[in-house]
């Protein structure tokens, strides 16, 4: 049944080069990266602004989407409030996470050092 007009599976299928989509078609992906330093101090904004999640991560120094797998779980110490579908973070709420994690976080040590400075036992 092999006729001189028939086309192979392949060929009716067409090549993925010959399915060229217009740009504007193409489905944009999100950006997971690491976003560039904030450009503003947090420190002069008033309390009660609202940051938005690439902001926040900005601040805080995390992926835009670490702050997506925090707002899953609902005990997370960076709160948010979602204001028309999108999550925000007020200013407060960044504050307060920087200073605990500032105060959790400890410089490492050598296995052998001890607390008081002395130096491991032979």
């Amino acid at each position: 049944m092999s006729g001189k007009h028939e086309k192979t599976p392949i060929e009716a299928l067409g090549s993925p080069s010959s399915q060229k989509m217009p740009s504007a078609t193409k489905r944009r992906r999100k950006n997971r990266g690491m976003p560039p330093p904030a450009t503003f101090d947090i420190d002069t904004l008033p309390g009660s602004s609202n940051l938005t999640a690439i902001e926040a991560a900005a601040v805080i120094r995390r992926t835009p989407g670490a702050l997506e797998q925090w707002r899953r779980d609902p005990n997370h110490p960076l709160k948010w409030r979602y204001v028309d579908g999108r999550p925000l973070y007020r200013v407060d709420a960044v504050r307060e996470y920087l200073t605990r994690c500032g105060k959790i976080s400890k410089t490492p040590q050598p296995h052998n050092a001890h607390g008081d400075g002395r130096g491991a036992r032979p």
